[in-house]
């Protein structure tokens, strides 16, 4: 004599089906809070003037920020004021005309980020853009 099982009254457990979810669901977790922390940053907190145009920057420019206390970052690290004229020299080896992104706290005072751009226009950079947010 054959016993045979009746279709959808299986004894299996239920919650063995949904175990490969969780397990799918944790690696995405995962995966998307390290991706999340790979981001960079700046080296200190920069709260750039509001505009009302705004526009996107190559990413093969170079980006100088500026803190409300007169620090410098070229590119993500930090930089004194008197050695700021031969870190952008060494830039302008590898791209020859490359255009300058000063990013500047709106709390900086003006008389310091004129004197940074007159620093980048001795070393020989040919284009400065002034990096706003924009407004909205």
């Amino acid at each position: 004599m054959r016993l045979t099982r009746a279709r959808g009254g299986g004894s299996g457990n239920q919650d063995d089906r949904i175990l490969p979810l969780i397990n799918v669901v944790f690696l995405l977790l995962i995966f998307f809070m390290v991706v999340g922390s790979l981001s960079a940053t700046d080296p200190f907190a920069i709260e750039p003037p509001r505009s009302v145009s705004g526009e996107a920057g190559d990413p093969k420019d170079i980006v100088l920020l500026i803190g409300a206390d007169g620090r410098l970052a070229l590119d993500g690290a930090a930089v004194e004021s008197t050695g700021l004229p031969a870190a952008i020299a060494r830039r302008l080896e590898d791209a020859p005309h490359p255009e300058v992104h000063v990013k500047a706290d709106g709390g900086a005072e003006a008389a310091a980020v004129v004197a940074v751009m007159e620093t980048l226009r001795e070393a020989g950079v040919e284009r400065v853009r002034l990096m706003t947010v924009p407004e909205g």
